[in-house]
């Protein structure tokens, strides 16, 4: 038996080795997913994002466990969940703690979840360079729900919303005002805005004043930042919900999953799940160009003449932009 045909058949020791080889961009593992790609383009990709210390994790592990618990709507079963976490990246060693893993060690027992940590090894945006190509690995094995959780990094966050089809952004009280988020962009990619630790003093202030900050910019920032949002006749057809939640506890999760439920039902009849795929298939392939077209400069650069460029930049000889011009000039001639 192939690779491919064991990761189709659901082994999960294929599907683990197949993520290495990904994370690892080995020619093996590029074919192995090649071979893959027609099974994909099932999975729902939610991404869940928010400023370290809000509790993304333990709302990721609330969230997987509800799903597990009830039928997909026009199903039999619950979906399996996929989870791929995404953790910064040490600036010296490269390697990553992985902490995600042990604040959701309580799903490893659930066949029907698989959890992949993965370093951001330096990528920007809160993902690491591997984390589309994992969540289409996800998608051929039979995941119908991909829980991708990025690294926490506050204003890098919005680039989740391009590689996913429900975002779900989180926040907490004394986390910082409505005010930072919206200068972040968050409130411009939220589908579905999260206060979590809804138990503590100063959350009814937090979500009053989300609540107000969409009403007043938000949801017409989002109008425009994001086309799918608007109905066939220009209007506003999906309105961002702020929810509360005490994930510590299970609080709110439930409605959590129906508002999920909801707006992938109507991603599906507005027409704007197509338009997300799009975006996330050209934004996947244009982040794919832009490192090979760097690797492939580098490679061509074995005489040294970028290095020259980095120590005349060094040496405040040129600016950053007159050296990647001259460099670039000598790859035309």
């Amino acid at each position: 038996m192939t690779s491919t045909d064991a990761i189709l058949q659901g082994d999960r020791l294929a599907l683990a080795r197949l993520l290495t080889q990904i994370e690892n961009e080995s020619l093996e593992g590029l074919a192995t997913l090649a071979a893959l790609y027609p099974h994909t383009g099932k999975a729902h990709l939610v991404g869940i994002t928010g400023a370290p210390g809000t509790g993304k994790s333990t709302l990721v592990n609330q969230l997987a466990h509800h799903l597990r618990k009830r039928p997909t709507p026009g199903e039999d079963t619950p979906p399996r969940v996929g989870i791929v976490a995404v953790d910064p990246s040490s600036p010296f060693s490269g390697g990553a703690i992985l902490g995600d893993r042990i604040r959701m060690r309580d799903l490893a027992g659930d066949p029907g979840v698989f959890i992949r940590s993965m370093a951001s090894r330096g990528a920007l945006g809160g993902l690491a360079r591997a984390t589309a190509a994992v969540g289409l690995a996800l998608d051929a094995a039979g995941f119908q729900i991909i829980l991708i959780e990025t690294v926490g990094a506050g204003q890098a966050e919005v680039d989740i919303a391009s590689n996913a089809h429900t975002t779900i952004v989180i926040e907490a009280p004394r986390m910082g005002d409505a005010i930072q988020a919206n200068k972040a962009g968050i409130l411009e990619i939220a589908d579905i805005l999260v206060v979590n630790k809804a138990d503590i003093p100063g959350a009814d202030n937090t979500v009053a004043t989300l609540r107000m900050t969409l009403e007043m910019a938000g949801s017409a920032n989002a109008s425009m930042a994001v086309a799918d949002r608007v109905g066939a006749g220009g209007d506003v057809s999906w309105e961002i919900p702020v929810l509360e939640t005490v994930a510590t506890k299970g609080e709110g999760i439930p409605e959590l999953v129906d508002t999920l439920y909801a707006h992938k039902e109507y991603l599906t009849t507005s027409g704007g799940m197509e338009l997300r795929e799009g975006r996330r298939v050209r934004s996947q392939m244009e982040s794919l160009l832009r490192d090979k077209l760097v690797d492939r400069f580098l490679e061509g650069q074995a005489d040294g003449r970028f290095d020259d460029a980095v120590q005349m930049v060094l040496e405040r000889e040129q600016s950053p932009a007159q050296a990647i011009e001259e460099l670039l000039k000598g790859e035309k001639s």
